[in-house]
């Protein structure tokens, strides 16, 4: 899972923008539980599932990642 981690980490901004559109930000929404679960965070995993059923959050992700060059992430604060 690290390895995957990593990947989307490393990807560079365009692609990132592009994996926000809506019908492709389930990618994120994904990378989020991804990232939760190799983390062993319950709290991140729950937030992550009810991420996937967020209408706007692929607005939030490429406002996040023009300004972070990141998704908002639960883990972004840690």
């Amino acid at each position: 899972m690290k390895e995957l981690i990593n990947a989307f980490d490393n990807l560079p901004l365009i692609v990132k923008i592009i994996l926000a559109i809506p019908a492709l930000d389930i990618v994120w929404a994904i990378y989020r539980i991804v990232r939760a679960v190799d983390e062993k965070d319950t709290v991140a995993i729950i937030i992550g599932i009810i991420l996937l059923f967020v209408p706007f959050m692929w607005l939030v992700d490429i406002l996040c990642i023009a300004v972070k060059g990141n998704i908002w992430c639960y883990h972004s604060a840690k």
